[in-house]
């Protein structure tokens, strides 16, 4: 019986492994929004005692939107006209929520044991808004 079921478990493992390397991985503007809204969401489950990963975490998901904030400047400048005006106002709120939750990330360093959890929900909230607003502009910058 043991020498039917190890066999088996093998064809199962060289399956999957198959039918996922076969699959092209395509990276679209909402699933890097959608893993950003899970990450900043995953703050919420770190405790008071992990405060400094936290904070890291934080700061890291911040730095990585400015990066494709950043990117998407340079997309603007080569656009003209109405469409380089829109691109530039999506711009200008995709900037204001990069500074809220900036702070909101500040706040989660500077949290004590009573205001923890509402550091924490502040972040992802304002984390949110920012990956939210990062996927409606980068679909205006895709048409």
């Amino acid at each position: 019986m043991r020498s039917q079921f190890i066999p088996a478990v093998v064809v199962t493992i060289a399956l999957l492994t198959a039918s996922a390397l076969s699959v092209p991985a395509q990276t679209t503007s909402k699933d890097v929004s959608q893993k950003a809204s899970e990450t900043g969401e995953a703050i919420k489950d770190y405790t008071i005692e992990k405060k400094n990963e936290a904070v890291a975490h934080a700061k890291k998901l911040t730095a990585d939107l400015d990066a494709k904030i950043k990117e998407m400047e340079a997309e603007a400048s080569k656009q003209t006209g109405e469409a380089k005006a829109k691109a530039q106002a999506q711009l200008r709120d995709l900037k204001a929520k990069r500074a809220v939750a900036s702070k909101k990330a500040s706040d989660l360093g500077k949290a004590t044991k009573a205001s923890w959890d509402r550091a924490k929900e502040g972040f992802a909230d304002a984390y949110r808004d920012l990956a939210t607003a990062y996927e409606k502009a980068a679909a205006e910058f895709k048409k």
